[in-house]
């Protein structure tokens, strides 16, 4: 059974059982880690995500009275319906739906349905986990674009899709997200990370065969719920662009870290330490790519490897504030279980860490884990293939 399957085979039988017939295709599009580089991407800096083998489906069939019908096994299985006259940003409730909603609403404002379109069917299924800090949103998102274009009979590129389930999440479910999530979810490969230059959407593919270097990332879900629209997520954005603009600059990215002493003459304490956050990440980001192109991790480049996942867990930590005990006490607990290096993956206030292990370590690492935080969550993540039709 490959990774998709389950969340397939569910909701197959959840659009059957709701509509009363077979749908007309499946798309899946995966939820993602980020190895490195947080909140680097709305400061058009640079990421270095890959997507997991953990599926959003959806299971979609056309209509012909301009209606979209939507629901979800995680929803209750409820079938909302919505005119697509009516889709509005404000006009959908505050929940799960105002994501596939805000995704017709872009897709139609784009002119990337045909005039034909007139509504769809549409019930999904999920193994992302939700609140974890792992993209379930954009795995929704892209999901629903896919699924609408394809019972539509129109094409849509990665980098579409990609940009207007961004646009979806901005302004129709409100939340400041940059790129990241989308992009990752879209252009995912097997066995490979992602490295992104936010600002001209360039995207290299670099091999990442953790188990041939005897390596495993594990992903470690807190279950300490976030929500990105009601916490600092906003406020660390707002920052970042007003010290941008007090600098002279177009955006962070645009700042090296041999400019910081001049920025300091010109930024309060917060603001300094936002900034500083975001320069050293970026250079971090590009630090772990060159010991990628190098070869495998292992020996000195595996331990500077470990090294700038751990700095990079600090500076979110102590500079940008958007950890917290749960996140800190895991990454704390992984190091001591012999990782080689751990840090908070996500938006933060919650969510999930990542470890890299020796693949022989998986077990101690695990033990001091839930020894520090028994409700936590452990899987290994896999590098897995980007947004799709499955079936």
């Amino acid at each position: 059974m490959t990774a998709i399957q389950p969340a397939a085979q569910q909701a197959a039988s959840l659009f059957e059982a709701l509509y009363g017939a077979a749908p007309a295709g499946l798309w899946a599009a995966p939820g993602r880690v980020n190895v490195i580089g947080e909140h680097t991407d709305y400061n058009a800096g640079f990421v270095l995500p890959m997507a997991i083998d953990k599926y959003t489906v959806a299971a979609a069939a056309p209509r012909t009275d301009g209606v979209l019908r939507i629901a979800s096994a995680a929803g209750g299985a409820r079938v909302v319906e919505i005119a697509l006259g009516e889709l509005a940003p404000g006009r959908t409730p505050a929940d799960w739906t105002r994501y596939p909603a805000g995704v017709a609403w872009a897709l139609l404002a784009a002119d990337a349905l045909p005039a034909s379109f007139a509504g769809a069917d549409v019930a999904f299924a999920s193994t992302v986990p939700v609140g974890a800090g792992l993209s379930s949103s954009a795995a929704l998102e892209c999901a629903t674009g896919l699924a609408l274009t394809g019972v539509a009979g129109a094409n849509i590129s990665p980098v579409e899709l990609a940009r207007l389930s961004q646009y979806a999440e901005n302004e129709y479910a409100g939340v400041p997200c940059g790129p990241l999530d989308q992009l990752s979810s879209a252009f995912g490969a097997d066995g490979s990370v992602l490295f992104i230059d936010t600002r001209s959407f360039d995207i290299q593919v670099h091999p990442f065969d953790l188990a041939a270097a005897g390596l495993t990332l594990l992903v470690i879900n807190t279950k300490v719920s976030h929500d990105h629209a009601e916490n600092g997520y906003q406020d660390r954005r707002r920052t970042c662009e007003k010290a941008a603009e007090r600098l002279g600059l177009p955006a962070l990215r645009d700042l090296a870290a041999a400019d910081l002493p001049r920025a300091q003459a010109q930024l309060d304490e917060t603001a300094l330490r936002r900034v500083r956050h975001v320069v050293t990440e970026n250079d971090r980001v590009e630090r772990f790519v060159n010991l990628l192109n190098l070869g495998p991790l292992t020996g000195p480049r595996l331990n500077a490897a470990g090294e700038l996942l751990t700095a990079s867990h600090a500076s979110l930590r102590d500079d940008y504030e958007v950890s917290c005990p749960e996140l800190d006490a895991v990454v704390d607990a992984a190091l001591r279980g012999g990782a080689h290096g751990a840090r908070m993956t996500g938006g933060g206030f919650g969510g999930s860490a990542i470890a890299l292990v020796p693949a022989d370590r998986v077990d101690k690492v695990s033990e001091s884990v839930l020894a520090t935080l028994p409700q936590a969550e452990i899987f290994q993540a896999v590098a897995a293939r980007g947004a799709h039709r499955f079936a």
